[in-house]
Parts: structure tokens; sequence; C-alpha cells
């Protein structure tokens, strides 16, 4: 099938729900792409963040491999080796928890929305925020705190109140007796690399304790390595009741996962809550293998190493070029605010070879693999310094 007649089976065939770069890509490695014409691009988005090995990483190959000449699927009504490993090493990764197993982080929050309705026994109400995004099902996008994913899909599930991120006087005057828990993501990737303060963490953690509130933490995105700790919470000295897991954890197969702190998990039992997929065999195993990758090859501190030098690094862009108002992130997650519209660069940078993304119309994401290296960082900050200085 050549290139234009691949694209007239996606326009005529598949719905149109992503705007689409006219890129046909056959092979990964790392953080390389090879496309149709055996042209290489660099990755520096890894799909927002599944990623985080980088393309076919060899230990999650050959964990598929193996369990997938054995057993591809079993209800969950049965017991099996993978899940029961992958939920004891997620919990020692983490706090004292117990784990419910899906398929995608919308699922994940889904299923904490769901779980915080029933430990309120009559409270329903999730405080969330601004430039928030949880998800696309209903209950994570009437969650989610961006209008322009919201319209159309009216009237959303109710029991949600959005308010000022880093603002802890709109949290305490958004409580109701009807509150039952706060949402959000340490550090908001769609709306825009924005860092959650660590006091008004901290104080956010307080305040539940004092008002009887689930603190949900959203690491679907900062989750597994991401941020230069296994969690992005562990940047912050608390713990979550509630932790949702996603993208990175499989490997670049799907998987969902809620974490739930150990005391108050058995709320949802057998009948409450189910999905078919979730905690298969074959993903399982993949992310025992991303685990274990992550830690085998101390990703974690090359994350933290490697963090340090591309915010350098792009530090040096902001004082070369005005267009940069600011860089801000945390590890691997780098945002760099422009006073600009960022479509134009992004589509620059993919023609120099160069995956990078554009969020919130204005910031520049940039997400290399945990694995990548200071000649991969020269390389796309090269890149995109070739463009700015174009523009």
């Amino acid at each position: 099938m050549k290139a234009q007649e691949l694209f007239q089976v996606y326009k005529n065939y598949i719905m149109p729900t992503y705007t689409k770069v006219p890129l046909i890509f056959v092979k990964g490695k790392g953080s390389k792409l090879w496309d149709i014409h055996n042209k290489v691009y660099l990755d520096f988005f890894c799909g927002w963040g599944v990623g985080n090995l980088g393309h076919c990483h060899p230990k999650v190959m050959q964990a598929v491999r193996d369990q997938i000449s054995k057993l591809i699927f079993i209800p969950n009504n049965f017991h099996h080796l993978p899940q029961a490993k992958l939920a004891k090493e997620i919990v020692n990764c983490s706090y004292p928890a117990k784990v419910f197993f899906c398929n995608s982080g919308a699922e994940a929050i889904e299923a904490a929305i769901k779980f915080s309705r029933k430990f309120g026994q009559g409270r329903y109400e999730i405080i969330t925020f601004e430039n928030s995004f949880h998800g696309r099902t209903l209950g994570a996008l009437a969650a989610t705190g961006q209008k322009k994913y919201q319209i159309g899909f009216e009237p959303l599930p109710e029991g949600f109140k959005n308010v000022k991120f880093n603002d802890l006087g709109e949290v305490k005057r958004a409580i109701t007796d009807k509150t039952v828990a706060i949402m959000l993501e340490l550090i908001q990737g769609e709306g825009g690399i924005n860092v959650a303060n660590k006091d008004f963490v901290l104080e956010l953690r307080k305040l539940c304790d004092e008002r009887d509130l689930l603190l949900i933490i959203d690491e679907v995105q900062t989750g597994i390595g991401r941020t230069g700790k296994t969690f992005c919470y562990q940047h912050y000295g608390i713990t979550p009741d509630i932790m949702t897991l996603a993208k990175a954890l499989g490997g670049g197969l799907p998987i969902g996962v809620m974490v739930v702190k150990k005391e108050i998990a058995d709320l949802l039992g057998p009948g409450m809550h189910a999905s078919t997929f979730g905690g298969g065999p074959v993903i399982c195993k993949a992310a025992l293998a991303v685990l274990k990758a992550i830690r085998k090859e101390k990703l974690i501190s090359n994350t933290q190493k490697m963090g340090e030098y591309l915010f350098l690094k792009l530090n040096v862009l902001k004082e070369k070029y005005g267009i940069i108002k600011e860089i801000r992130g945390l590890g691997l997650m780098a945002g760099v605010e422009l006073g600009v519209e960022g479509k134009a660069i992004v589509e620059k940078c993919i023609e120099k070879r160069l995956l990078i993304n554009c969020t919130h119309d204005k910031v520049l994401r940039l997400m290399p693999a945990l694995n990548t290296t200071k000649k991969e960082i020269d390389k796309a900050v090269g890149i995109l310094d070739s463009v700015l200085r174009d523009i």
C-alpha cells in the first residue's frame, strides 16, 4: 500500500478524532523511529509519555514473546502469576495499598471517581483544578479543567468543582458537606506543564486528613520514572489515598491501574466494579519488564542527570530567544512556554526529523525516553535552536 492510498483508507474508514501528521512509521528502536521512506526521526515526545523506555525495549519484547506463547487471556475471576507479581511490585514501589487493573488512564480515573462515591456514603463532590486533564470518558471529562474538551458533550456528570491551581484558599472555599475528594496532577501535562507548589500539596494532604477527604493523585503521565522519582508524589513528601497510573507502565501496551491505600481498599467488593481485559497476562508481564528495566538500568538516576542537562540546554535557548517566556517541569518532562503559538515550530521540527508536541497552544512539550543520552539531547535542542533561529 502506497502512502497516498493509506491516507485515503484512513479518510474513508477511520473516524477523524485525531489531528493527523502525514507520516507513516514502520519501525522503532530506543529514541528513533523509521518512516516508510526509511528516514530516521528522533522521538522526544514518546506518545504522551507512553515510551519511557523508548520504542521496542528488548526486555519488554522478550517478556511479551514469552507470555504470548503460554497464555494470552484469562478472565479476572481466575488467578494468574503475572497479575499477582505486578500488583505486589507496584505496591512495593509505592505505599501499602491494593490495586485495580484496567486498560487506560481514563478508566483508572473513572474507577477512582466510582471508589470515591462509595467511600463518601452520600458525599460525591470532587474538587479538581483549572487546566487539568483527566481523560475523555464522561466522568473523566467532567473532572477535567479545560472547557475546550467539554464543548458539545453536555450535560456532563455532576459532582465536580473546578478551582485555581496552587490556590489553597479556593480549595477551602469550594469544600461543602458533599465534598469527598480532591484530585490533581502534580504536573499538569495537557494543561501546559504546570508544576504544583510543594507547600500547596502539603497543605492539601493536611486538609484532606482534617476533613476526611480522599487525596487522588493522577500519575497517568508523571508516573513510572518520568520526573526523576518512580512516582511524582515522592517529590512532595506525601502519600496519596488513591493514585492512578497508565501510559508508561505498559511499555507500549495498554494498561491502567488504580492504587488505593490498604485501609480502605476493600470498600469495592465483588460485582461492584470490573474490567474484562484489565490486568491480563501479557500486559502484566510487559509491565513487570518495564519496572525491572527501570531498576536494572538505573533509569531513575539517568532521568535525574539527563533532566538537569536538558533543562540547562533549554535555558540557554531561553537566554538566546525572547520568544521563550519560561522553562518549567521536572525530570524529563519539560515545557517551553512561548510568546506565540507553537504549532508552526512543531511542524518545522518534524521537517527536521524531531518529534515534539505543543500543548495548551503555546507550550512545547519535550518528554524523551528515560534512557536518553546527552548526544540525543544535544541533537534535539540543536534542531529546536535552528527552528527558532529561522523563525
